[in-house]
């Protein structure tokens, strides 16, 4: 099969929905072979149903926290496909939410568990099996314009996606010898199902009003980045973060209010994203 990545196999976790779907369908189209690590079952199978890739498509349910899943996903990669080239970590959660004065211990970890140590996780075994193939290769993450300020998230996935992007310029330096190239992907507001929470409307109207390009993002902005920083139009690029984010960085991103208005002072709690978990929130005294 023909395309930009034709022969490649490459592992997506959060492939199920949202962008990470979006980067599996653009992959498929591009020639290679990809194997899904999504927690949700149920999203998987209708992604599985939708595609309908055939022998070139594949799910392991996976929760990127924890490392044997990690180990399993990759493996699976090489046990069907016979090598990987590209490991998208593209995993994500909300998250803890509200004031840092209300959020709980067990909050935060779980945060960072899914957004750091997932991401951690996928670089190692991802890299491991790559340096052993000796062909070089190609890892990606999702961090966000929320990792580059104050204002366009919650603290907890403010500073988890800060991590993912110095995390990511880490390792690019230590891989590099091995011709492994390491970047992140940084996105502004794109409609996914963690985006919206529930609440599509009224968050499409806040993002909207602060993002200067005319429409909001979808899924296919972050796969097409993703396909370029995959395949060889992207050799020579390394230790990034690439924003697609419709110029809102550009404007210094204040999206959800700050102070007593802040949309994350009103209530606390944990966003569970597309895993099928429904999100927990309590109120807050102000």
């Amino acid at each position: 099969m023909s395309g930009r990545l034709a022969g490649k196999v490459a592992v997506v976790t959060g492939g199920a929905s949202g962008m990470g779907r979006a980067t599996v369908e653009r992959f498929l189209a591009e020639g290679a072979k990809v194997v899904i690590g999504d927690r949700n079952a149920d999203a998987a199978a209708e992604t599985l149903a939708a595609l309908d890739a055939g022998d070139r498509l594949a799910f392991q349910p996976t929760d990127v926290a924890e490392e044997a899943d990690i180990e399993a996903l990759v493996g699976l990669a090489t046990q069907r496909f016979g090598r990987l080239d590209v490991m998208f970590n593209n995993a994500g959660i909300g998250g803890a939410f509200g004031p840092i004065g209300e959020t709980r211990v067990e909050e935060w970890d779980y945060s960072f568990a899914v957004l750091v140590r997932g991401v951690f996780l996928g670089m190692k075994h991802a890299g491991n099996v790559m340096k052993a193939q000796g062909e070089g290769g190609v890892i990606l993450s999702t961090s966000s314009i929320a990792g580059m300020g104050g204002g366009a998230g919650p603290h907890a996935y403010s500073a988890a996606k800060a991590a993912v992007a110095n995390l990511t310029r880490a390792v690019a330096g230590e891989l590099a010898h091995h011709k492994i190239r390491v970047n992140a992907i940084a996105p502004g507001a794109i409609r996914t199902p963690l985006f919206h929470s529930g609440r599509a409307e009224k968050m499409e109207q806040i993002a909207a009003a602060k993002t200067p390009w005319h429409r909001l993002g979808e899924g296919a902005d972050i796969a097409g980045t993703a396909l370029y920083l995959a395949s060889d139009d992207g050799e020579y690029v390394t230790g990034q973060v690439l924003v697609v984010d419709g110029g809102a960085l550009a404007l210094g991103p204040d999206f959800w209010g700050h102070g007593p208005d802040s949309l994350f002072t009103r209530k606390a709690g944990v966003n569970h994203g597309s895993t099928g978990e429904a999100t927990e929130a309590r109120e807050v005294e102000t």
